[in-house]
């Protein structure tokens, strides 16, 4: 395996920044509906895209989403865009192929490692094991990486010295 390859990280940029559009859009969306009929602006949105109004899996969406209270949907707005944001930095450093957001993924992904895994056993589906596989895969791969890569880019140990040469200034 090349380390010094950035196609996959550049790849596991692409996936934040998705991950950062698809949470931007939910923020907005929230935001929207905070002082309005959640199930009217949800029934005209269906409408406008030209979905099925009929569709029983929209139907049970739409009504799922009039019991959300207004200030969980207040909340829903601003935990969107504050993961929009780590997921943007995190992206956007992996894409310029720095250390640091190597270091920032591992911790904020495997953090919520365990979430995912709680969710993925008390309500499964495709999309929820898919996207714990993929964080799971990403976690692995950047621990490897930093692990493995060239002694250039590693941190220093702490049996590491630093010698300075001549006065600071």
């Amino acid at each position: 395996m090349d380390y010094s390859d950035t196609g996959l990280l550049k790849l596991i940029a692409v996936f934040k920044l998705l991950k950062t559009i698809a949470l931007i859009a939910t923020g907005i969306a929230a935001l929207k509906v905070v002082h309005a009929d959640v199930g009217t602006v949800l029934e005209t949105t269906v409408l406008k895209f030209g979905f099925d109004p009929g569709s029983n899996l929209l139907n049970h969406a739409i009504q799922r989403a009039c019991e959300i209270p207004q200030d969980k949907i207040w909340e829903l707005g601003a935990i969107s865009f504050v993961y929009a944001a780590l997921f943007l930095t995190e992206g956007t450093g992996l894409w310029l192929g720095k250390r640091w957001a190597e270091w920032f993924t591992v911790i904020i992904t495997g953090s919520l490692i365990p979430f995912e895994v709680y969710e993925a056993i008390h309500r499964p589906d495709f999309i929820r094991i898919v996207v714990f596989l993929i964080n799971v895969a990403v976690v692995l791969y950047l621990i490897l990486r930093i692990v493995r890569e060239p002694g250039s880019r590693r941190l220093p140990q702490s049996s590491d010295t630093v010698q300075l040469r001549g006065p600071i200034q």
